[in-house]
């Protein structure tokens, strides 16, 4: 498949459209902030990322879904993150790179974090944006490790992982904003990486 195939050009616009709804939401909410949160309409999204409501609807159920959509398709992608470093690389080494690389190449909006992490309405969605990266990643670890996806231990490791990315996000929104996240990220990482076994054990 390649760029000028039909399916391919559809799926690119149905994700550019998704990304374009969901950043709108987002920008919105943070101008809106968390007080003024019910503010935030379907029809000013649509309106802000060029779409109607009925386009709007096709994409979101709710306008906390719109909102979180960005940091759960980001943490969604995670997995793909991980299949795609050197298949040599051992496996803590592997994971370190693809996490803290995936979130470092392009560092979080902190507003946009702290909206979605520090506001009651959006809880239940951040969470839910967070664990998203939990099946996805299961399957990458699995894959690595040569284990299936449904053994505990590429679960309970991506569990683990997607749980120091969570808190890692919500210490840099509180932190020093002169510390990229990566390097919030990298620390948060540590004691999770410490229990991959070497090679062979």
């Amino acid at each position: 498949m390649n760029d000028d195939d039909p399916v391919d050009m559809r799926a690119r616009h149905k994700r550019a459209t998704r990304e374009a709804i969901s950043s709108a939401a987002l920008r919105l909410a943070v101008e809106q902030g968390p007080e003024g949160l019910a503010l935030v309409r379907v029809r000013d999204i649509a309106d802000a990322a060029g779409v109607s409501p009925r386009t709007y609807n096709n994409y979101f159920s709710s306008r906390e879904e719109a909102i979180c959509a960005v940091e759960s398709d980001r943490a969604r992608r995670l997995g793909r993150a991980l299949l795609a470093r050197p298949a040599d690389e051992p496996l803590p080494q592997a994971i370190a790179a693809a996490v803290t690389g995936h979130y470092g190449d392009a560092e979080p909006d902190r507003a946009g974090l702290r909206m979605i992490m520090s506001t009651p309405a959006l809880e239940g969605e951040a969470l839910k944006a967070f664990t998203t990266a939990e099946e996805p990643l299961a399957a990458a670890i699995a894959e690595r490790a040569g284990t299936t996806k449904d053994d505990l231990y590429p679960q309970v490791m991506a569990a683990a992982i997607a749980g120091a990315v969570r808190v890692a996000a919500r210490h840099w929104i509180n932190g020093d904003d002169t510390v990229p996240f990566a390097t919030v990220l990298k620390t948060a990482l540590r004691p999770v990486l410490q229990a991959v076994p070497a090679p062979g054990d």
